[in-house]
Order: C-alpha cells, then sequence, then structure tokens
C-alpha cells in the first residue's frame, strides 16, 4: 500500500512538471481545452491541465521582415518587369492570427503580390520607376486594412527592386546618355555665356578707366601749361618791375640793345633791322663792318644751326597712353622756355638775379 502511494505522488509530480510551461519574452501561447480556445498565454510562468488542455499555438510577437520573391508585374503600358518587395508587419492579436485565415503568411505573401499587381496596372513604366514611395504607402494601406483580420499589422511595405526588360533598359540607358550630353551642352553654352559676358564687362570697365585716366591726365596738363605760363610771365613781370626800381642809365640799356643783337645774329643774319638809335649804337662801336658785310668782316656762317638732341625720356614706353606723352612733351617745352634763364645770387645786394643780366636787376652793380 505504501508503495502504491508513493507511485502515485511520484506520477503526480511528474505530470505537474511535465505540464509547467514558462512563455520567454515576445512569445505567446494558444491554450485550447478540449479543443476550444481558452486563453492566450503572456510571457511568465503557466501551468496547463494535463490531458485536458494542449498549446495549439506559439506565436511571436516580435516585428517580422518577409521578403517575398520577385513578382512579374505589367504596366499601364505594357511593360512587364520584375519588382521585388519587403513587407515589415507584426502579429496584434494572437487569437486572430491562429484562428483568422489558414496559413496567414502564405495569404500576406499572395495579398501582397495581387496588390502590387493592381497598383502597377493603373501607372506606366516612367511612372513606376519615379514613384516608389507612393507605391509602398498604397501597399501598405491595402494590405494593413486587409490583415487586420487576421491579426497581423502591416508597418512598412518597401519596393526593393525593379526590374525592367533588357530592352526597356537599353533605351533608357540611352536615353540616359542623350540627357546628360544636353546638359553638358547647355552647361557649356552657359559657361562661354558668363566668360563673353565677363570679358565684355571688363573691356568696358578698362576702356571707362582709360577714358577716366586720360581726362585726368588732360586736366592735370592744362593745369601744368596754366601754371608754368603764369610762373613765366610773373617772374618776367618781377624782372621788369625790378630793372624799373634800379633807375639804369641810358648806356646800360644801350649795351643790353647790343647784347640782343648778338643773340639774333648768332653769326649767320645775312640783313639785320634796327631802330636809328640802335644802328647809331652799333656804328658808333665799330660794328658797321661787321652788320653790312664789308671790310675783313667775318663771313656768314650758313651752315646749320646744331640741333639740341633730346635725351630720350625712360618714363615713355611704347605702352604709354597719349596723355601721359603730351604730359612729357609739356614738361620738355617748359624746360625750354626756362631754360637760360637761370639765376645767381648778386654779390653786392644778394638778391636773386637772371644768368643773362650783366647789371644786378635790384641793386644795378655789374655782376
Amino acid at each position: 500500500m505504501l508503495i502504491f502511494l508513493v507511485i502515485v505522488l511520484i506520477i503526480i509530480l511528474i505530470l505537474i512538471l511535465v505540464n509547467i510551461r514558462i512563455v520567454p519574452q515576445g512569445k505567446t501561447f494558444i491554450i485550447e481545452r478540449l479543443g476550444k480556445y481558452k486563453e492566450t498565454w503572456n510571457a511568465g510562468l503557466h501551468v496547463k491541465t494535463p490531458f485536458i488542455e494542449r498549446v495549439a499555438n506559439v506565436i511571436s510577437m516580435k516585428e517580422q521582415v518577409l521578403d517575398f520573391p520577385p513578382q512579374a508585374v505589367i504596366t499601364k503600358d505594357n511593360v512587364t518587369m520584375q519588382i521585388d518587395s519587403v513587407v515589415f508587419c507584426k502579429v496584434f492579436d494572437s487569437k486572430l492570427f491562429t484562428y483568422g485565415v489558414e496559413s496567414p503568411m502564405s495569404g500576406l505573401q499572395n495579398l501582397s503580390a495581387t496588390t502590387l499587381r493592381n497598383i502597377i496596372g493603373d501607372m506606366e513604366l516612367d511612372q513606376t520607376l519615379t514613384s516608389r514611395e507612393v507605391i509602398n504607402g498604397k501597399m501598405q494601406t491595402i494590405l494593413d486594412e486587409a490583415t487586420d483580420a487576421w491579426g497581423i499589422k502591416v508597418t512598412r511595405v518597401e519596393i526593393k527592386n525593379i526590374q525592367p526588360p533588357k530592352e526597356i533598359e537599353e533605351v533608357m540607358t540611352k536615353q540616359m546618355r542623350a540627357e546628360r550630353e544636353r546638359r553638358q551642352t547647355v552647361l557649356e553654352a552657359q559657361a562661354h555665356q558668363e566668360a563673353v559676358v565677363s570679358r565684355a564687362e571688363g573691356d568696358k570697365k578698362a576702356k571707362i578707366l582709360a577714358a577716366e585716366a586720360e581726362r585726368d591726365a588732360q586736366i592735370a596738363l592744362a593745369e601744368g601749361r596754366a601754371k608754368s605760363v603764369k610762373m613765366v610771365y610773373e617772374a618776367e613781370a618781377e624782372g621788369l618791375k625790378k630793372l624799373n626800381e634800379a633807375n639804369i642809365g641810358e648806356s646800360v640799356l644801350r649795351l643790353k640793345g647790343i647784347e640782343a643783337l648778338k643773340e639774333v645774329s648768332d653769326g649767320r643774319a645775312t640783313k639785320i633791322y634796327m631802330p636809328s638809335d640802335i644802328a647809331n649804337a652799333v656804328s658808333s662801336l665799330g660794328l658797321v663792318g661787321e652788320s653790312l658785310g664789308i671790310g675783313d668782316a667775318t663771313p656768314v656762317d650758313k651752315t646749320p644751326k646744331p640741333e639740341k638732341k633730346e635725351a630720350p625720356d625712360p618714363c615713355i614706353t611704347p605702352e604709354t597712353g597719349k596723355g601721359g606723352v603730351d604730359a612729357a612733351r609739356t614738361t620738355e617745352a617748359i624746360e625750354d622756355s626756362v631754360e637760360g634763364k637761370g639765376f645767381h645770387v648778386c654779390d653786392h645786394c644778394g638778391e636773386m638775379t637772371p644768368d643773362n643780366e650783366t647789371y644786378c636787376i635790384h641793386c644795378g652793380q655789374k655782376q
């Protein structure tokens, strides 16, 4: 009797241990009692009644990725292509998933294929290739509504690959090459246009700057000429004023006139016209023979008067503009006009006197 009780206890303990179930996280167990749905076990420790209850289905509650094989579809413009899609889904109701449809994953695959064919059948080839987001959204909406009765939630649908026929691929390749060549031609034309416009604008600015520089040079040149003329005449007026203030005698004025005749003749004059008073002075000084060319007069020098060689201006180059050349010439003219009119300090009064004056224009003393 004791042995029998021990055996019964052992059998009861074994049955209890065998019917203890631990449901892991992320899974659910569907429990049936005598063939009828009883409950759904979630994660944790559970015990079922032996011989009466059984685990009808073990369902994963994790999100699943279903990569279905490529499906042959026909577009609205009668182009056959292969489209490979991926469906992301998860089970939200274990009871509906178990009893709602036979083989729910197979049903989802077939439903995905038929939905894809319907959507692509309303679109043309170019629209199909450029509207993946539209296709994904439509498929997700349709599949999610259709699988609610199966306890499945479709979270996302992605078109993984679209494979058109080889003939279409060749045409698309040629079209793409032509489009790229067209873009290259347009870009080159735009670059050439921008270069021409930039060059024209640069030439315009250069001409404007050259014109402004020429204008400024002419203005400076005119101002320089005006100032030089003014300074020369002021110097001459000052000289005449000083001569008047010096009270130079008649003899000095007569001698200055003779010096002026000397510069006029320069040894090359054959005829000299002079006032009567100057002629008398020349006659009294024994210059009649020289003036008339008689007696032992000095023969007239008829050789060409040597011209002054101008030193080249180092600032004038072939690239110098007209304004710069005119400025250089004006400077040379001013130098020539005042040449021979240098000044020195008088030894008696200490004032400035022209070099060509024999007597000081301030004190009248001989230099």
